[in-house]
């Protein structure tokens, strides 16, 4: 098979890529990788040094393709599937990567950082960084509550890249700060999201592994 995904079922950026994968009905060979086991890192390192996953391995292009956005929008250029997720007129595609940005960088960069603040010994906690991610949360669910008043999905009837990006963002968002009364339009598209049969389906293949995530 052409393209392996070196990734892990619980990552939440590799769900972005998995859910773009399987919306467009794209074949590809998953490689589960375990961070925690030194020579399933080793692997990866030798793929990609910097060690993070999502990474993409394209043996017929001699390609190696790190980075969620970067991955989908590779997919996007020379593995088109069913599903055009970057638009092909200029203004909406970047319209498009615009919401794809903000759902990576204003919720899902303070989700990440509240969950590896969980897992670190009490003693190296940062309270004060906790709290100032918590209030970024409330800024970002009102804007996603207002743009999200009329639309079905980010872009409006056509679900695209920036829906591969809100997905997990808003999942394990929600699961860190829940949205509150005010944020009704928000919890109805998290709703749509995990209908996606897409997204249903990288949820059920990550279920075996919900007891690892850090509760607070």
């Amino acid at each position: 098979m052409s393209l392996t995904l070196y990734f892990h079922p619980l990552a939440s950026y590799c769900w972005k890529v998995l859910i773009a994968l399987y919306e467009g009905e794209i074949p590809f060979a998953p490689h589960q990788i375990d961070l925690a086991k030194p020579e399933e890192r080793d692997e990866l390192e030798r793929v990609w040094p910097v060690a993070k996953f999502p990474v993409l391995r394209d043996e017929v292009r001699h390609e190696v393709v790190p980075e969620s956005t970067i991955i989908i929008e590779y997919l996007a250029l020379h593995y088109p599937g069913k599903a055009a997720l970057v638009p092909a007129e200029p203004d909406r595609a970047r319209e498009t990567r615009l919401r794809d940005r903000f759902y990576d960088l204003y919720v899902h960069d303070p989700m990440q950082r509240i969950v590896a603040d969980r897992l670190r010994p009490p003693a190296e906690r940062d309270p004060v960084g906790v709290e100032q991610w918590h209030a970024k949360f409330e800024v970002s669910y009102g804007m996603v509550e207002t743009e999200m008043a009329t639309k079905t999905w980010a872009m409006g009837d056509t679900f695209t890249l920036a829906d591969c990006a809100a997905a997990p963002a808003l999942y394990y968002a929600n699961r860190v700060h829940p949205f509150g009364p005010a944020h009704s339009n928000v919890a109805r598209y998290l709703a749509r999201l995990t209908a996606r049969p897409s997204f249903a389906r990288v949820l059920r293949e990550a279920e075996p592994y919900f007891k690892l995530f850090p509760e607070g």
